[in-house]
């Protein structure tokens, strides 16, 4: 993998710490011969889980003939068409869902193929009869457990495809990972608001803003996960003393950093390396 693949997963994993995934529909259905759309732009995500059946579906100027065992893919504000081609219409799982990644949907950072055959048919089968008909004691739980396998079957596709950042997106993504870099390589320092701005030559009330609704996240809070995450690299994987990484996170008075861990883990930094140290 090359440089720029790498920074761009960087990224992208950065925009994933705020994902919101909500199912808006899903269920199994059979479809009939009239089953037809040919011009449409939903605001939401589609997977079609093909169990048996023809017919078609197209994403912008592609258009695809899933068979059964594969699963077709097709993303928010894109403009689509769909058609059975004969009374041997689609049986298929399906859902409509979607992945909020700071101001877009997940989709709208990166690109994907449409469609993929599934090897492990009967634990997909499994995955989308959990999706349709969810179980908990609570609406709370059953909401939960939704979401759980719906992150579960995005993450089963996104394992089986090359994942791209689309072209109109690329300059964003270039200006979190100055970000990223900056902050990564000054932890050990205070980071100000001001010198962020700078780096990508905007006035800093514009650049709270701007990141803020870019990436789902001000820039104080970005850095203060930061901080947390070598924190706790710090602590699972060296000896090092409180105090040094401490000092390493950008934090002087231990106190202080033992605060701010406890706040951001629910643990102190000794409790913290006392349960998940190797």
């Amino acid at each position: 993998m090359g440089m720029a693949s790498i920074k761009s997963e960087q990224a992208i994993a950065d925009l994933l710490h705020n994902l919101q995934i909500d199912v808006t529909a899903a269920y199994r259905t059979q479809c009939t011969p009239e089953w037809r759309n040919l011009d449409h732009s939903p605001d939401y995500n589609k997977f079609y889980f093909i169990l048996e059946g023809e017919g078609w579906v197209r994403v912008e100027e592609q258009t695809i003939h899933p068979r059964p065992g594969q699963l077709f893919f097709a993303p928010a504000y894109t403009n689509q068409g769909y058609s059975a081609v004969n009374d041997n219409a689609f049986l298929k799982y399906w859902c409509h869902f979607t992945t909020r990644a700071g101001a877009f949907d997940l989709f709208q950072w990166i690109g994907v193929p449409y469609c993929i055959d599934i090897h492990d048919k009967e634990r997909v089968s499994r995955l989308f009869e959990r999706l349709v008909e969810p179980q908990g004691s609570s609406a709370l739980v059953t909401l939960i457990r939704q979401k759980s396998v719906m992150l579960e079957i995005l993450a089963t596709y996104l394992e089986h495809v090359p994942v791209q950042v689309l072209q109109h997106r690329s300059e964003e993504i270039n200006r979190l990972n100055v970000i990223h870099d900056y902050v990564d390589k000054h932890l050990h320092l205070s980071i100000s608001v001001d010198e962020l701005a700078s780096l990508l030559h905007l006035h800093p009330n514009y650049f709270i803003a701007y990141f803020k609704k870019r990436f789902g996240v001000s820039p104080h809070k970005y850095v203060n996960r930061k901080r947390a995450e070598k924190a706790k690299t710090l602590l699972m994987t060296t000896a090092l003393s409180i105090k040094e990484i401490s000092a390493l996170t950008g934090f002087p008075d231990t106190n202080h950093f033992t605060k701010f861990f406890r706040k951001e883990t629910g643990f102190s930094p000794t409790e913290f390396r006392g349960i998940y140290a190797s």
